[in-house]
């Protein structure tokens, strides 16, 4: 059987560390000091990096070099990835624990608990197309040019009315305002913001995902229990 390799298991000191990822020491340094990335340190104090160190610095390397984007946008990628991968630990440990609390009736009750056919949530009002690019610009404070230019990035996707005029909902509202955020006051370039905001709707997504698979699993729980209860 082939021998799991531990990723965070400390390894490289900064020499080595540098060389594999192809950057300067005094760079994996300037990284450490932004918390980009954390190194353990050894009995005598010395830089040990990890493979899963190694991973990051090479995607941070795909973001600058590669993408342009700047420290303050890399600090915020990397922080929207610790949360995705800390929430997807969370979700699967939950359900996990669920699971194993309704134990052997879980196929049965979930056959009964599941929704009706065609079943949906009802639409938030912050997704509802109110707003025409002039006024929607007006309220983020910027050109309608640049909606579009945003929109054929593919940042904002603003609905269209049977006339075909685009129109903005509270939720792109939203959007424009942090993706300004992010261009104006941190210098983020848009490849950048394209990965902040995908991380976002990832997160988002999931975390949705998360409360409605949890929810699910709870009523079954409910239901085991008062089955038992009736017994």
């Amino acid at each position: 059987m082939d021998k799991v390799v531990d990723k965070d298991r400390p390894v490289y000191v900064i020499s080595v560390a540098a060389e594999l990822v192809e950057m300067h020491p005094q760079t994996l340094r300037l990284y450490e000091r932004k918390g980009l990335i954390k190194p353990k340190r050894s009995s005598g104090k010395t830089r040990l990096y990890s493979e899963r160190d190694i991973e990051k610095l090479r995607e941070i390397r795909r973001l600058t070099q590669e993408l342009g984007v700047n420290l303050a946008g890399v600090e915020e990628i990397m922080r929207l990835r610790a949360e995705l991968e800390a929430l997807q630990a969370r979700f699967e440990a939950e359900v996990a624990r669920l699971k194993a609390e309704i134990g052997d009736r879980f196929q049965e009750l979930e056959r009964r608990a599941l929704p009706p056919p065609g079943q949906t949530e009802k639409p938030s009002p912050k997704d509802r197309p109110v707003y025409v690019i002039s006024v929607a610009a007006e309220l983020v404070e910027m050109h309608p040019q640049t909606l579009r230019l945003y929109e054929r990035k593919g940042l904002i996707k603003p609905k269209r009315s049977s006339g075909k005029t685009r129109l903005y909902s509270e939720r792109d509202i939203e959007k424009l305002r942090e993706i300004r955020r992010l261009t104006q006051e941190l210098g983020v370039n848009l490849a950048g913001v394209e990965e902040i905001m995908r991380l976002r709707a990832e997160l988002e997504a999931l975390q949705a995902r998360f409360e409605a698979e949890v929810a699910r699993l709870k009523l079954l729980l409910l239901e085991k229990e008062e089955a038992l209860g009736g017994g």
